[in-house]
């Protein structure tokens, strides 16, 4: 009989406490004193359908206590949905003590889209300071220059939804600031007015499809880099040199195989004189037998050959023959 009754007290606690968490009595009674219309079978469906019927609640009383209009339904639509639900109220409330225009629809749209919709806000009545990295550009004296901008913005609350982000901004501002170095005749002009770039850069309208509003552009820092400039000219020499050298050694190799050319065609020349030579004794032969040549003719060519020979032995102009040494 002990166990028994110990059992159902034991199964009494826990029945309280499965309907005190299905039936949040007390949270009921604070939303009826604050003002937020709801009943305790509204709670019990939240339950059903898992969703926290204190975050609804909470975010109702503190929507409510602020003035906003808003049911527990809508906001538990958007939890559903996969919002942030407090965080879309404490967005409300900050753009109503601002003064910004900012509806419920808007907001969890915005919420809904990924972004912080409570930061917007904050960015819209704060602006927010993006610095940009280092940005490295050249001037036409061919002098590389590195930059440093501040951009001040402002969030835009109407192109939150779909608008692009920070890394637009930077983008942007970026290719602003190469165009307008790279657009100064000498890097001394841009290191004597660096608010020309910030003044160039801002007439652009870099912030047109971003979600935000850019305010003002504020050259941090430049420094002088390399002088891109002569590095390019030494390069362009070095290719140059190294194209006229090859095409001195496509002259020379061409000159070469001329010279080897005109060699062989001197050994040619050579071979048919000593091949024309060979063929002389046999006209000789020829002419004994034909009888067109006696034997004093022959002994007559034979002296004369005989004396052209000692002619160019003693004036150093034959074969192998050498310039008389003069006498002391």
């Amino acid at each position: 009989m002990d166990i028994f009754l110990l059992i159902m007290v034991f199964g009494g606690i826990i029945l309280f406490f499965i309907i005190m968490y299905y039936v949040p009595v007390g949270l009921w009674f604070t939303a009826i004193i604050s003002g937020v219309k709801v009943s305790i079978f509204d709670l019990i469906l939240m339950r059903i359908r898992k969703v926290p019927p204190s975050i609804i609640i909470n975010s109702s009383i503190t929507a409510t206590k602020a003035g906003l209009k808003l049911t527990t339904s809508e906001l538990e639509t958007h939890y559903m949905a996969g919002g942030n639900v407090p965080n879309v109220i404490r967005a409300l409330i900050s753009a109503e003590k601002a003064n910004i225009s900012l509806s419920f629809k808007q907001a969890t749209a915005i919420n809904l889209a990924g972004r912080d919709v409570f930061e917007a806000v904050q960015i819209s009545v704060n602006p927010k300071v993006i610095t940009t990295p280092k940005v490295a550009a050249v001037a036409a004296d061919g002098i590389q220059l590195i930059a440093v901008a501040r951009v001040t913005v402002r969030a835009s609350i109407a192109q939150l939804v779909g608008g692009a982000g920070e890394d637009t901004i930077l983008a942007r501002v970026g290719e602003g600031i190469v165009t307008s170095i790279g657009q100064a005749q000498s890097h001394k002009e841009v290191l004597a007015n660096p608010d020309k770039i910030s003044k160039l850069v801002l007439s652009r309208g870099l912030d047109a499809g971003t979600a935000f509003e850019i305010l003002s552009i504020d050259i941090a820092d430049v420094d002088v880099g390399a002088n891109i400039g002569a590095k390019l000219q030494i390069d362009q020499a070095s290719a140059d040199l190294k194209v006229a050298e090859a095409r001195a050694e496509e002259r020379r190799a061409m000159a070469v195989a001329l010279e080897q050319e005109m060699i062989a065609k001197a050994q040619e020349a050579r071979a048919n004189v000593i091949q024309a030579e060979a063929e002389i004794p046999k006209a000789i032969a020829q002419a004994f037998v034909n009888g067109n040549l006696g034997v004093m003719d022959y002994y007559k060519m034979q002296n004369v050959q005989a004396d052209t020979e000692m002619r160019q032995s003693i004036s150093g102009s034959g074969k192998g023959g050498q310039s008389p040494t003069p006498s002391k």
